[in-house]
């Protein structure tokens, strides 16, 4: 009971979130330089102020404000994220034929994170001390001060122009004609670099936030207890110190699994990836307001939804804990 009423109140304030979220979106997208009507009008080389007119009366920009903002919010609680005139399509359509690439390629990118981030941060805390610790350490701060887009450009220039040995664009081989299981092979090699480009970043944070909390939890009492108890090492490690020292990684990954989504527009473009990041950047780039107002509601929806599953998770890491 306590359960499911913690989900219907977590969902009622997650669309609450939304809401005001798509509110904010469309205030902060109205208020910036350009719109549409002056994109389309260039393109078409006519600066006629009734062809103006008769666009910005086709778009609905010659309302107020406060109207279009009420249509706007009416349309997204009827799930209808408009029609994008420069793509031709629904705005929802486009973006759930983006959103496969984007789960597949930030899914990936953020469990290899976690691997690889909570294994080298227990690693480093077990060593604490020692040029292990020390080697980690270098190399987390490294990956978390470089540049996204100077490590997604150096991994192609490595490992695509200079050693041929993995493709640095594209979802897929162009023309390869691939079908089914036939083409998940040609996927994943195409896959390997901008996952492991946008993992590093995130792997460091894992790996330093990992460290911290397991050599803080190592000092506490019911360890100390364990080990007085003749319990092995290696136990202590995995059932007592890694398993309370995950609840601050759980929660930073769960903040940070939704805005991964976002925050994949840079390794999308370098690596003509096609998801919703190279959607959201071709979006501001034509001024198509309605693609990307719904591409950043998407992308606050996924976030919403990653912050519900993180409060559920807490559960099966620390039983302690309620859903109240």
């Amino acid at each position: 009971m306590k359960r499911t009423q913690f989900m219907l109140t977590r969902v009622l304030q997650g669309l609450v979130a939304i809401l005001l979220i798509a509110t904010v979106n469309f205030m902060l997208v109205r208020a910036a330089p350009g719109d549409p009507v002056s994109v389309l009008a260039g393109e078409a080389g006519a600066s006629d102020p009734q062809f103006v007119a008769q666009l910005r009366a086709q778009f609905g920009l010659d309302q107020p404000l406060s109207t279009q903002l009420a249509a706007y919010v009416g349309k997204v609680v009827r799930l209808d994220l408009g029609y994008s005139y420069r793509q031709q399509q629904p705005v929802l359509k486009l973006i759930m034929d983006r959103l496969p690439a984007t789960l597949l390629l930030t899914g990936t990118a953020f469990a290899l994170s976690l691997l690889f981030g909570i294994t080298l941060g227990a690693l480093s805390a077990r060593r604490a001390g020692t040029w292990v610790d020390s080697a980690i350490t270098v190399v987390a701060l490294l990956f978390y001060a470089t540049p996204l887009y100077w490590l997604a450009l150096m991994a192609v220039l490595v490992f695509t122009v200079q050693l041929e040995w993995l493709p640095g664009f594209g979802l897929m081989t162009v023309g390869s004609g691939h079908t089914g299981f036939a083409l998940a092979p040609d996927v994943a090699k195409h896959l390997v670099l901008p996952a492991l480009t946008l993992a590093l970043f995130y792997m460091a944070v894992y790996a330093r936030m990992t460290r911290a909390a397991m050599l803080e939890v190592a000092q506490m009492d019911f360890v100390k207890t364990a080990r007085a108890k003749g319990v092995k090492p290696g136990r202590i490690l995995r059932a007592h110190v890694l398993r309370n020292a995950l609840l601050p990684v759980v929660t930073l990954a769960g903040i940070q699994a939704g805005g991964m989504i976002g925050g994949a527009v840079l390794t999308e473009t370098v690596f003509a990836w096609p998801g919703i990041g190279r959607l959201m950047f071709d979006a501001l780039l034509q001024r198509d307001y309605s693609l990307l107002l719904g591409a950043f509601l998407v992308t606050a929806a996924m976030a919403v939804l990653f912050n519900l599953i993180t409060d559920l998770v807490y559960t099966l890491v620390d039983p302690r804990i309620e859903l109240t």
